[in-house]
């Protein structure tokens, strides 16, 4: 197995080396893990305690640390190893195997164009008029719809499906079972609908009467920008007129799903089982954990961090940070929940008072 030695790790992420700079290295281990021809990830004391479980010679560290101290031959030391692991893990990685060139198994559709070295999996399909950008790699079982434009060096892991009306910039990833440019999820009724009057009244739905539902068709695309990934089965719905658009950056975690007309900015990143509904206006570098869901018709501003869970239902200000259902600021849903953990004490005393005051009246 061929492998990159400890000086030619250390240059390609910018970091100090230090000792034998000439050992190869084949892979990357934990401390306790690791053998002599691993790097091993030590980037805090309490990761290096375990170095002795290991048999590594080399292990990235962190500022100060005593090499020589752990029995280490080598070490590398970046100025940050929570972000020096984004170098290393691209250089270390040995991608998915997929072969070069265009399989026999794929479609193509012969008005397709198809750039310098894109290679294409088995069972593939790309359709009339789609474009594929240089470099870039399309996995087995993929679909990319009618006149969509992948951008140059995409890699589009196994089962992705690209509908048509999708554009995506460079450096797209999408993981396994990705859709993106599904309908949206539109319908209305001939008259006002009951639950367009409970909305309206917050809960009424007054005399409202029973309709069928008639479709809204999505008339729109999706627009992705440069340097984008899409999670395993993400769903983006495309666009009712306008196009629903993810910015530069953003990363969607597996799971996600956006509605019509959503707006995300810049390098936001949108984690596991978040659900957007519809026309939401999200701003840039915002973070919404694990499973947030946000109502229609809404704004989020720049720099907003929702905690894992949270629902939000009307506009956030920029650079506010929120939790809870109904959202609110942090600090508010945490004084809010001690009190609501000390409302069985609180009730224990007022009964105590109670009786305590009942029985001075009654002494009276």
């Amino acid at each position: 197995m061929t492998g990159h030695t400890v000086g030619e790790i250390a240059a390609a992420i910018g970091a100090g080396v230090f000792g034998n700079a000439d050992i190869t290295i084949t892979a990357v281990a934990e401390p306790q893990s690791a053998g002599p021809d691993d790097l091993a990830m030590a980037t805090g004391k309490a990761y290096a305690a375990r170095l002795s479980e290991g048999s590594a010679r080399a292990a990235m560290l962190w500022q100060g640390a005593d090499w020589e101290a752990m029995g280490l031959q080598a070490a590398i030391i970046p100025a940050r190893p929570r972000f020096a692991m984004s170098g290393l893990t691209a250089l270390m990685d040995p991608g998915q195997g997929f072969g070069q060139g265009i399989h026999p198994g794929a479609i193509i559709d012969p008005s397709a164009e198809l750039g310098p070295d894109v290679s294409v999996g088995p069972f593939t399909v790309i359709a009339a008029g789609a474009r594929i950008g240089a470099g870039s790699m399309i996995g087995p079982q993929c679909y990319i719809g009618r006149d969509s434009v992948i951008g140059a060096g995409s890699l589009l892991r196994e089962q992705v499906s690209i509908g048509a009306k999708v554009t995506a910039g460079d450096r797209l990833i999408c993981q396994p079972g990705a859709r993106i440019g599904g309908d949206g999820f539109s319908f209305t009724t001939p008259e006002v609908s009951a639950v367009e009057t409970a909305r309206s009244t917050l809960g009424d739905q007054q005399d409202s009467s029973a309709q069928s539902w008639a479709r809204i068709h999505s008339l729109g695309g999706v627009t992705i920008g440069d340097d984008v990934e899409i999670g395993c089965n993400v769903t983006i719905d495309c666009g009712t007129i306008r196009d629903t658009r993810i910015g530069n950056g953003s990363k969607l975690d597996n799971l996600v799903h956006l509605g019509h007309n959503v707006v995300i900015g810049n390098d936001c990143l949108i984690c596991g089982q978040v659900g957007i509904a519809g026309s939401v206006d999200i701003g840039n570098n915002v973070v919404l954990g694990g499973q947030v869901g946000v109502s229609d018709n809404i704004f989020i501003g720049d720099r907003v961090i929702a905690g894992g869970g949270t629902k939000i239902l009307s506009n956030v200000p920029a650079g506010r940070t929120i939790l809870g259902y109904p959202a609110v600021k942090m600090e508010t849903h945490i004084e809010t929940y001690k009190a609501l953990r000390r409302l069985p004490r609180l009730m224990r005393d007022f009964a105590t008072l109670q009786k305590a005051v009942f029985k001075s009246d009654t002494n009276d």
